[in-house]
C-alpha cells in the first residue's frame, strides 16, 4: 500500500462535501507530476485530504477506490483522474504550522512543493501526521 496526499481548497470541495457524497472522482489535475501520481495510485491505498487557501490543515483519510481512467473533465487526452471515498476524518485537524514544526516531516513534499496538487507520502510521514491528528 502506499500514501498519499491530495489538496482541495475547502471553498471548492471540502471534506464535509466528500464525505457527504460518499465518493468522488479527484478530477481536473492539470499538472504532469500530480498526474503521474495519480496514474501510481493503486485501489486500497490510503490518501490524507488537505484543506489548502484556507484552513490549510489535513482534515481527513480516503482511500483510492478505483484505479486511473481518463479524467471526463479534460478537454485533451492524456489527463487521468482516479476515484476516492471518505474513509475517516480525523481527530482533529494538523495544521500546516504543525507539520513545518515537526522535524520528522522537514522533507514531506507538501514543504518542498507546495503548489503541487497530488503528492506521494512516505509510510513514515503519513503514520506522523495521524499520529499527530490524535493529540
Amino acid at each position: 500500500m502506499k500514501h498519499w496526499l491530495v489538496k482541495q481548497e475547502p471553498s471548492a470541495y471540502s471534506w464535509d462535501d466528500f464525505v457527504q457524497d460518499g465518493k468522488t472522482a479527484w478530477t481536473g489535475v492539470r499538472n504532469f507530476q500530480a498526474r503521474n501520481n495519480l496514474q501510481a495510485m493503486r485501489r486500497g491505498d490510503r490518501v490524507l485530504y488537505y484543506h489548502s487557501v484556507t484552513g490549510k490543515a489535513v482534515v481527513g483519510e480516503a482511500g483510492v477506490v478505483r484505479e486511473a481512467y481518463p479524467d471526463p473533465t479534460a478537454q485533451e487526452a492524456g489527463w487521468v483522474c482516479v476515484d476516492l471515498a471518505p474513509v475517516k476524518t480525523l481527530p482533529r485537524p494538523v495544521t500546516l504550522e504543525e507539520i513545518k514544526a515537526d522535524t520528522r516531516l522537514e522533507t514531506i513534499a507538501l514543504l518542498r512543493q507546495s503548489r503541487l496538487s497530488v503528492m506521494p507520502l512516505t509510510a513514515a510521514e503519513y503514520r506522523v501526521i495521524r499520529g499527530l491528528a490524535r493529540k
